[in-house]
């Protein structure tokens, strides 16, 4: 006699997703400080890593007094998929004491207006001290954007500059401002 035994699982309403978001977005390294004083906000964030694999990134963040879980598909050129949701502080705090592979990001993110788009500059501590990138998010992949005073060579698509790349090596040092 055989039996069988079924299953029924319904997701709970957060993983029920419908539709995904695509991220496009074009990542610059920092000239000059400019954007501390055209800021209007600064936030302190420490993030990690579960999972770095080029299909996917799953990341734990904390930001100020809030915690994400965020899943990033594979870059095609600067667009990828990105699911991101809410989760209990403590929780990422856990998350990312005893899951994080490789090292936590800690870095300072400065919100910039400038001509209509919201610029995002972060500073990082500890390791890649010295670092500075901007990154403002687009509609499409072909929009045109307008540089801010302190914006200097892009780096869009560079893979040492994904914060899950430098989370997941050690090799990786800032001179003058650069990875290499």
């Amino acid at each position: 006699m055989r039996y069988i035994c079924r299953i029924n699982y319904v997701l709970p309403p957060f993983l029920n997703v419908k539709s995904m978001a695509v991220e496009i977005e074009r990542k610059f390294l920092v000239k000059n400080h400019d954007y501390r004083h055209m800021a209007r906000e600064c936030t302190h964030i420490m993030q990690g890593y579960l999972s770095s694999e080029i299909r996917a990134t799953i990341r734990v963040r904390l930001r100020g007094d809030r915690a994400y879980l965020t899943v990033k598909g594979a870059n095609i050129g600067s667009a990828r998929d990105e699911w991101e949701y809410p989760i209990p502080v403590d929780d990422a705090r856990q998350m990312l004491q005893r899951c994080a592979a490789g090292s936590v990001i800690d870095k300072e993110r400065f919100v910039v207006e400038f001509e209509g788009r919201e610029w995002e500059v972060d500073e990082f501590h500890g390791h890649y001290e010295g670092l500075v990138v901007a990154e403002v998010e687009l509609s499409s992949e072909d929009e045109q954007v307008s540089l801010p005073p302190f914006v200097g060579q892009e780096v869009t698509g560079n893979t040492r500059y994904y914060n899950s790349v430098m989370a997941s090596t050690d090799h990786l040092r800032v001179v003058d401002g650069r990875l290499v």
